[in-house]
């Protein structure tokens, strides 16, 4: 299985201090890692403009070449690098992505093993949480890790992530719950089915979804004004959290 689309949903809960939900259709695209130069084509470039693209600059270290991000990236969380590797991200289109989470999958014996978070906020910051991934089924896949970075401004800075994984050759669904002194707080998923990755369907994916990449920010700035509508409290970052953290 080579590089594939995931379309979808975004579906969105918080269940305290107010209750607030939404839905937003979504894509992404599953990169895998051994073939990342085949993703180049006429409407898809790697480091420079076009329909869509995907930044090196926008993940991980800072180089250029992503291979070696990645092998930095698991080498400072001894973790060995394995021949199935797969990032999950939204691309930029026509220039522009904000990615609030991208997820780098590693398998073992064709089976997801560990999974590295890449979150940002709206404020310059980001963080990586590096998790081992659990199954009792070898279908539904967990993690957990401590909170270390502000997100949102109706939530604390501190608490703790549970990951669900789902990864099959149908379908991918990734959620992240919040909780804070173990209370949940928050739950958020993304469901998409796999879309083959050609011109083609890069094509019908932009006109399908041209202003994703803007409606990702101004979505949340929306739904941001009606929570504070609704009474909550706004906290604000502290230093650490508007700095790209490795």
């Amino acid at each position: 299985m080579n590089h594939q689309f995931l379309e979808g949903i975004i579906y969105h809960k918080r269940v305290h201090p107010k209750k607030h939900e939404f839905t937003y259709k979504f894509f992404m695209l599953d990169i895998e890692i051994a073939s990342i130069n085949e993703l180049k084509n006429k409407y898809f470039s790697i480091n420079c403009f076009n329909l869509f693209s995907f930044n090196t600059k926008d993940h991980f270290g800072k180089s250029k070449d992503f291979i070696k991000n990645i092998d930095e990236l698991l080498e400072k969380n001894n973790l060995e690098k394995t021949s199935k590797m797969r990032f999950i991200t939204l691309p930029s289109i026509l220039g522009f992505v904000f990615n609030p989470i991208s997820v780098l999958i590693l398998f073992k014996d064709d089976k997801p093993n560990h999974m590295i978070a890449e979150v940002h906020n709206y404020n310059g910051g980001r963080v990586i949480y590096c998790v081992k991934l659990e199954s009792n089924d070898n279908m539904h896949y967990k993690a957990f890790s401590k909170k270390d970075m502000y997100v949102s401004p109706f939530f604390k800075r501190e608490g703790s992530y549970e990951f669900d994984l789902i990864y099959t050759n149908e379908q991918v669904s990734l959620g992240v719950k919040l909780f804070e002194d173990d209370k949940k707080m928050l739950s958020s998923t993304f469901v998409g089915k796999r879309v083959e990755f050609n011109q083609k369907n890069i094509v019908q994916l932009f006109l399908r979804h041209t202003l994703l990449t803007v409606w990702v920010v101004t979505r949340t700035i929306w739904q941001s004004l009606k929570l504070k509508l609704k009474g909550l409290k706004w906290n604000k970052p502290t230093a650490e959290d508007l700095i790209r953290r490795a």
